[in-house]
């Protein structure tokens, strides 16, 4: 159901019985994780910034726009960039990028 990288790939799975009888499966709950490493670093959004073309732009990777999110303690991905109506008032609001994964 979720691709290999997702936030929720390591999220177990239960399920329940529904009043008539059908199974309804589902995630538990994510909570977010608190970083063990402080950022590497901050940038500005710029007007126009996507969160896909952010995590693009950073961290090289536009599907794990994710870890921005739970870096800057964001639920919906879209809040990390200025929307048209309040660009001015955000668009040098700093994020912060998380360190690699990986090692190496």
């Amino acid at each position: 159901m979720f691709f290999r990288g997702s936030r929720y790939e390591s999220i177990s799975e239960t399920s329940l019985v529904a009043r008539d009888g059908r199974t309804i499966r589902y995630r538990r709950m994510r909570f977010v994780p608190r970083s063990a490493s402080p950022p590497r670093l901050f940038v500005k959004v710029e007007a126009g910034d996507r969160p896909d073309r952010l995590a693009f732009r950073t961290i090289g990777d536009p599907e794990q726009f994710w870890r921005l999110c739970d870096l800057n303690l964001v639920r919906r991905p879209i809040d990390l960039v200025p929307q048209p109506s309040d660009a001015t008032a955000i668009a040098s609001k700093p994020i912060a990028i998380p360190a690699p994964t990986g090692g190496g």
